[in-house]
């Protein structure tokens, strides 16, 4: 994956990284994840804590995939004595998948979360999406437990 060059984001990404957002998450408008974008690519994020986009861009220029971390002050199953880096949102384009450079996402995210003094990375996906438990167990993560989530429309 020598031809993949992974950095942070900057405010020219933003049109390009709205759309790998939304890939991610269509359920929110194309036009929402632009706008969270545009102050945290501005440098003026709305969070208390750091967060950060790692893109992956490939030769031409183009950006084949994203990796959202941020810190957190705890994640399930994690030493409570000290922050931890989370993978809030990773994504690669599905031509560019299993070619090495959602690996090379994920270590940007975690040397960047080591040098927040972070000694763990957590991360989540849905229950049943074995693609996504597939790539983190393929880069030493592991399955610390299983949610189900509940409500009552009062």
């Amino acid at each position: 994956m020598n031809d993949v060059v992974i950095r942070t984001a900057i405010p020219a990404d933003l049109e390009p990284l709205a759309d790998l957002c939304f890939a991610l998450w269509p359920e929110s408008p194309r036009a929402e994840h632009r706008q969270e974008l545009i102050a945290i690519l501005l440098g003026q994020n709305p969070s208390t804590l750091p967060l950060i986009h790692f893109v992956a861009e490939a030769p031409g220029g183009n950006l084949i995939g994203f990796l959202e971390a941020g810190l957190r002050s705890h994640a399930d199953c994690c030493d409570v004595s000290h922050p931890v880096g989370y993978i809030e949102g990773w994504y690669v384009n599905e031509p560019w998948r299993r070619r090495g450079a959602g690996r090379l996402l994920v270590q940007a995210a975690e040397q960047w979360a080591r040098a927040h003094g972070c000694r763990e990375m957590a991360s989540d996906s849905l229950i049943e999406n074995a693609l996504s438990e597939n790539a983190h167990l393929a880069l030493g993560y592991e399955v610390v437990g299983r949610s189900i989530l509940y409500r009552k429309i009062l």
